[in-house]
């Protein structure tokens, strides 16, 4: 499932209009639906405006959707491979969080090594779990 299909199935699920989501989040009308069309996508702050606006967390928003079509590990990005790989690290990565960390980019840039991908995981770890 993609993003926007995923964001329009929460809403949904809850009975909720544009309207009501963008009361509790703050987020405007417009940029909801755009966000729900797939016109656009959300930055993580917004995923988590969101996920506060649904009583949910980013990883249950982000949970079942498909970034790249496909579930295997063969088209990681550089560095996760190898922190996957890794015979202490990786075992701390279940497939959930392969995924999830798979999809993250920050203005057109991803973490560049075994190091950056760890730091990154521990971070969100903290913050999500």
């Amino acid at each position: 499932m993609k993003l926007c299909e995923r964001l329009r199935e929460l809403r949904s699920e809850r009975n909720l209009r544009l309207k009501d989501v963008g009361e509790r989040s703050g987020l405007s009308v417009p940029y909801l639906s755009d966000l729900e069309r797939g016109r656009t996508n959300p930055s993580l702050d917004t995923l988590r405006v969101l996920a506060a606006a649904y009583g949910i967390t980013v990883h249950d928003v982000l949970h079942g959707v498909d970034w790249y079509g496909q579930e295997g590990t063969g088209a990681l990005p550089a560095g996760l491979q190898d922190l996957l790989d890794d015979p202490v690290l990786g075992t701390q990565l279940t497939p959930d969080w392969v995924r999830t960390l798979a999809r993250i980019e920050l203005r057109g840039r991803r973490p560049r090594d075994k190091g950056d991908w760890y730091a990154l995981f521990a971070h969100l770890r903290r913050i999500l779990d």
